[in-house]
C-alpha cells in the first residue's frame, strides 16, 4: 500500500510540477501551451495514463489562462477551439506514447525524437479537423507556422527534459513510468 501510495504521489507531484512549468510556457507565449512537448515527455517518463493527466491538466491551466488571464471571448467558436486543443492534446499523448512502446528497446534519443514528431503531428491533424469546422485551416497548415511551433515545442521539450532531469538529480522521485517491453 505505502508503495502504491509513493508512487501515485510522484506521478501526481510530476502531473503538477510539468503543468506549472507549461503554464509559464502559456504565459510567455500567448496561450500557445506546448502539448506535443509535454506528450513526448510524459511518454518516455510516465505511464499512460499519467501522461493523458498531464494532457488534461495542461489544457484546463490553458483555458484558465485563456480565458482568466487573457480574457477569451465566451463564444461558440472560442468555446469550439478549446473543445479542439482539448482533444489535441489527448491524441498527442495517446500518439506519443504508442510511438514510444513501439520503439521499445531502442535509444532513449530516438524514442524521444519519434514520440515528439508523432505527438506533433497528432495533434496538428485534431487541430486541422477542427479548423475544417471553425474556419482557419490555411493558417493552421501553414508550412511557416508548422515549422515555427515544431521548432519551439522541440526547445521547449529539450527545457522540459532538462528541468525533470535536473529535479530527479537533486532528489525529487521520478515520475513512475510502465516498463518498457523488448522491441
Amino acid at each position: 500500500m505505502t508503495n502504491s501510495l509513493s508512487t501515485r504521489g510522484a506521478s501526481t507531484l510530476w502531473i503538477m510540477l510539468l503543468t506549472i512549468a507549461s503554464t509559464v510556457t502559456t504565459l510567455a507565449f500567448a496561450c500557445a501551451t506546448p502539448f506535443p512537448a509535454l506528450s513526448a515527455l510524459a511518454a518516455l517518463h510516465m505511464r499512460r495514463g499519467d501522461g493523458i493527466g498531464l494532457a488534461v491538466a495542461a489544457w484546463v491551466a490553458s483555458q484558465a489562462v485563456g480565458f482568466g488571464l487573457l480574457g477569451y471571448p465566451h463564444d461558440p467558436s472560442t468555446l469550439g477551439w478549446g473543445a479542439g486543443l482539448g482533444l489535441a492534446a489527448v491524441a498527442s499523448a495517446l500518439v506519443a506514447h504508442d510511438v514510444a512502446d513501439r520503439l521499445a528497446g531502442r535509444g532513449f534519443a530516438i524514442r524521444l525524437a519519434a514520440a515528439y514528431a508523432a505527438g506533433f503531428l497528432a495533434f496538428k491533424g485534431v487541430i486541422a479537423v477542427f479548423a475544417l469546422k471553425l474556419g482557419g485551416l490555411g493558417i493552421s497548415l501553414s508550412p511557416t507556422l508548422m515549422a515555427e511551433q515544431f521548432a519551439r515545442n522541440g526547445a521547449i521539450l529539450v527545457m522540459l527534459l532538462l528541468l525533470y532531469r535536473g529535479l530527479v538529480a537533486i532528489g525529487v522521485p521520478g515520475a513512475p513510468q510502465a516498463r518498457w517491453k523488448a522491441a
